[in-house]
Formats: C-alpha cells, structure tokens, sequence
C-alpha cells in the first residue's frame, strides 16, 4: 500500500503542478496576445473546460478497464499536451494544449484516487486521500515557482522536460501491481445522484474550484498592477500553499474519526470571510496575505468533500472510478464557471463583485448543510 501511494501520489504532483503552472505567466500571455481579463479567464479556464468534457469518459475508463490502464493513459495525453504548450505560439494554441491537459487530468485523478480508494482499508480511506491530495497541493504549490523558472530559463525546454518526466512516469505505473476493475452499472449512478450526500459532496468539489478560478484570475493581475514580477506572484502562491500541503492529510484522518460535516462547515465560514476580505481588499500585501488564508481555507473543503463522495458511492453501490470520474465533473464546472464568468463579471462590475458572489454561494452552503444533516443519523455525519 505504501508504494502504491508513493506513485499515485507522485503521479498527481506531476498533474497538479502543471495545472498551477500558468498562475504567474498569465500577466506576461496578457500582455503578449493582448488579451482582455475575460480572455485571460478563457485561457485559465481552458483546463475546466477540458476536465468537463472528459470528466465522465475518464471515471468509465477507471471503472471498466482499471485504475491503473486510466492512469497510463491520462499520463501519455499529459506528455502530449506538456509538449504542445512547450511550443504554443498563439492564445488559441496555448488554450488547446490547456484543454487537452484538462482531458488527461480527469483519466489520471480518477484512475489514481479510485486505486487508493480500492485498496485502502475503509477505516482509513479519508486519511489515505487526505495524504494524496496534500501531495497534490504541494504540486499545485510548486506549480507557480517552476512557472518563474520556465520564465527564466525558456517555455519550450522547460515544458519539453516535463514531458519526459510525465512519459517516465507512465512506465513506472505500467511497471506497478496490478489494480482491481470493479463492475459498472448506471443504476449505481442513478442512485448516487439521488442521494443528497454524494450530490453535496458534488458541489463541495465545485465551489472551491469556483473560488480558486477567480482567484487565480484576479490576484496574479492585481499583483503584476502593483508591480510584483512572476517569481515575486510564484512566491505568493508557494507560501500559500505550505500549510495545505499538511493540512489535508490532517483533514483526512479528522473526517475519518469525527466524520465530515464538522470540517466542512468551519472552512464554509472560514471561505466566506475570505472572499469577502479578497473583495474589500485593494493593497498588494494585503492581498497576498489573503491569498494565503484563501489557500487553506478553500483547499480544507475538498479532503472531506471526496471523503463524502466516495463513501456515498461505496453505499450506493456506484463504482469509485466512476464515482471519482463525476467528482472530476463536478471540479472542472468550477474550474471553468470560475475564471471565466469571475473574469467577465470582474471586468464588467469590478473585482470586488466575483469575490462576493463566492462568499455568498459559501454561506447558502453553509446554511443547506443544517438541512441535509436533518435528515441523517448521527454517525452518518
């Protein structure tokens, strides 16, 4: 189990940095494709997009052939996209080597968290995944830092390099144990949308990836208009990070013994406040202190939020690959709703407005979870 999740771990670190990559670049491809703040949001938002349209199509390719056959696969669409951004020479080229690193990101999450998923004794499934994705935010933390370095040191042999690494993986996850298929049946998915548990924990994924879309938008534009270079906003985004990296795993082992509900309504309120401090916010140092509270306390959502998920999916009798692949669904909406509309609503009406659309949508959440919670007994929680 210990080497499984060194790879799975491994492999999602690849994925999350390269998703975060762009972070401190998207001021210097402003400028270059004179590009608009809804065009800067289109182009962070292309990833989204992509992880919308293969979301499903990943979670069946886990379920049906195996976690570890939808692993290789997303790895080597991953190395082809790593190579197509290391030589995009327009907005629209960049945008598609996005979207297609998008694709590959929802086979490779859902093939690796469903294999954790599987193998992981029940009891302690949360911490497990709790481990996993701090792994993956110290990628996604690392993410804006290698952005600076490929700044430096050349887009095309910076990304070319990382295509390699992704190909190298490949064959280390062709070389690990096997993974179990488990059988899939659209009456477990039909189930798992009707319970208000799996569908809460849905929307859990989706609104942090709202709140991370307009920020990563906004706050590397607001930042860059103060004068902060790219290492300078890579910094930012890297201290953010530190303390979500051990915070997840931390998360994980809560959910697991106190259950869900309590660590998800804190970071409600705790990302409510925050957003609505991002809105009120017009300093460069005050917004990069409030980059950091946003890091933890959109990030603590997602450990008991696919903790959720994948025990509801377990109940329901809905496959983790498939269940994963939803999740990946549920995630790129926000990823794409996010940087997108946040951008032409920040453009149209300010920044301040996105960021209190977020803090609003945080508090209904807050408030719908009393709600569920009526209804469930009390170890269900």
């Amino acid at each position: 189990m210990r080497r499984l999740l060194l790879l799975v771990s491994t492999i999602i670190f690849v994925d999350a940095l390269l998703f975060t990559t762009l972070t401190p670049l998207v001021p210097e491809y402003v400028d270059e494709f004179d590009l608009s703040k809804s065009g800067a949001g289109l182009l962070v938002g292309a990833y989204g997009a992509g992880a919308l349209f293969g979301g499903i199509p990943g979670g069946l390719a886990a379920a049906r052939w195996g976690p570890k056959r939808a692993v290789i696969g997303g790895l080597l669409l991953l190395a082809f996209a790593s190579f197509a951004f290391a030589f995009a020479g327009t907005a629209v080229t960049l945008g598609l080597a996005r979207f297609v690193q998008g694709v590959s990101s929802t086979a490779t999450w859902a093939g690796a968290l469903s294999w954790i998923s599987i193998e992981a004794p029940r009891e302690r499934r949360g911490e497990a995944l709790g481990t996993t994705f701090g792994v993956a935010v110290f990628g996604a933390v690392i993410g804006p830092v290698f952005g600076g370095v490929a700044k430096a040191a050349g887009i095309e042999l910076s990304f070319a390099v990382v295509g390699v690494v992704v190909l190298v993986l490949a064959g280390l996850a062709a070389l690990g144990g096997s993974s179990r298929r488990q059988a899939v049946t659209f009456d477990g998915l039909t189930r798992a949308l009707r319970d208000s548990r799996y569908v809460g924990g849905l929307w859990l994924n989706t609104l942090p990836a709202i709140l991370f879309g307009v920020l990563l938008v906004l706050t590397p534009l607001a930042l860059d208009d103060a004068g902060w270079g790219a290492f300078a906003i890579a910094f930012v985004f890297f201290s953010a990070g530190l303390v979500e990296v051990v915070l997840n795993p931390l998360l994980g082992r809560f959910s697991d013994r106190v259950g869900r509900l309590a660590p998800i309504r804190v970071s409600l309120v705790a990302s409510a406040v925050v957003a609505a401090a991002l809105a009120a916010a017009s300093g460069a140092a005050a917004i990069a202190v409030l980059v950091c509270c946003a890091s933890i306390s959109f990030g603590s959502l997602y450990t008991p939020s696919m903790s959720l998920a994948s025990h509801r999916a377990e109940a329901v009798g809905l496959a983790q690959g498939l269940a994963f692949g939803v999740v990946n669904t549920a995630w790129a909406f926000g990823e794409l709703i996010g940087p997108t509309v946040g951008g032409a609503l920040a453009e149209a009406a300010g920044d301040p407005a996105p960021y209190l659309v977020g803090a609003s949508l945080c508090l209904l959440t807050f408030a719908a979870t009393y709600r569920v919670a009526g209804r469930m007994r009390p170890h269900e929680a």
